[in-house]
């Protein structure tokens, strides 16, 4: 699907790559989409002033593609579930950065992964992540894309994904699996 030409079959909601300012492209705008990944679409502005822009899931059907996130499961009454850390990352693995097609954990970006849960209670999941850099104004957007998929597991009551600067980020945290990925080795 990447570097594929399409037409907005309908007026959407976009996000300005990097500023994370929200924008409206009109129904017949032309995009290249360059990245498809873990929900959501990096796209190409092929007309006005160019420049890259992401759309959500939850706007597919204006490039012309069907939605790929699932609805989130129906709470189950009586106790919750216990919340599986590696569920937890397994979710952040899904979360991408919309200029590198490597997802946030293999990045190096999600730092620490914390659940708290007193026994059948919903759990409150509490992550740490930083950016590629200090100034991305996607920072928001990737941190709250991270909390809506972390909410949608069972079990899981609420969640926080809070940007950190410290330590800072460098090339040296992305993981093998990243690096061979963007061709770092």
């Amino acid at each position: 699907m990447e570097n594929t030409e399409k037409i907005l079959t309908r007026e959407c909601e976009a996000i300005r790559i990097p500023s994370g300012e929200t924008f409206t492209l009109a129904a017949g705008s032309r995009v290249q989409v360059m990245q498809a990944l873990g929900g959501s679409y990096t796209i190409s502005l092929l007309e006005g002033f160019g420049g890259l822009a992401r759309i959500t899931d939850e706007n597919a059907d204006a490039l012309g593609l069907v939605a790929s996130i699932k609805e989130a499961p129906v709470a189950a009454s009586g106790p919750s579930p216990k919340v599986d850390e590696q569920a937890v990352w397994e979710q952040l693995k899904t979360c991408y950065d919309p200029e590198i097609p490597v997802n946030i954990v293999d990045l190096g970006l999600v730092y620490d992964c914390a659940i708290e849960q007193v026994e059948s209670e919903p759990a409150k999941v509490l992550v740490k992540m930083t950016l590629t850099a200090p100034g991305c104004g996607m920072g928001p957007t990737i941190a709250a894309e991270a909390r809506a998929k972390i909410m949608s597991l069972p079990g899981v009551g609420d969640a926080s994904v809070d940007l950190v600067w410290d330590p800072a980020w460098s090339q040296t945290m992305i993981s093998e699996a990243g690096k061979m990925k963007l061709g770092l080795i």
